[in-house]
């Protein structure tokens, strides 16, 4: 499968995941704001190391969606439509996707 082809499935499968789990992100964001008890709940879940790594997971969904839209709208544009400019937007999506989640990733952490 050709890098172009495979941007655009995960980009497709990014806003899939996302969709879905709007109402953990949502429920996560309402027992983090709740109270002091609630709050501390959401540290505990939170702070276990597999729930980390599902939220790294996530942050990577999200920064690869947002990476591989600009991508799709430059296109959308009749920007980076030949085979050279479309491979080397999608290394480019994938790289800045890897790269802004261990950004956040390690602040967030």
């Amino acid at each position: 499968m050709p890098l172009p082809a495979f941007v655009s499935i995960a980009h497709r499968v990014s806003g899939a995941v996302l969709f879905l789990l709007i109402p953990v992100i949502l429920w996560l964001l309402h027992i983090s704001l709740d109270s002091p008890h609630s709050f501390a709940a959401f540290k505990t879940v939170v702070g276990h190391p597999v729930v980390k790594i599902i939220l790294l997971g996530v942050l990577w969904a999200y920064m690869h969606h947002l990476c591989a839209g600009v991508r799709h709208l430059a296109m959308d544009l009749h920007i980076g439509l030949e085979l050279e400019s479309a491979r080397a937007t999608s290394i480019a999506a994938l790289v800045a996707s890897i790269a802004l989640t261990l950004l956040v990733g390690a602040l967030l952490w």
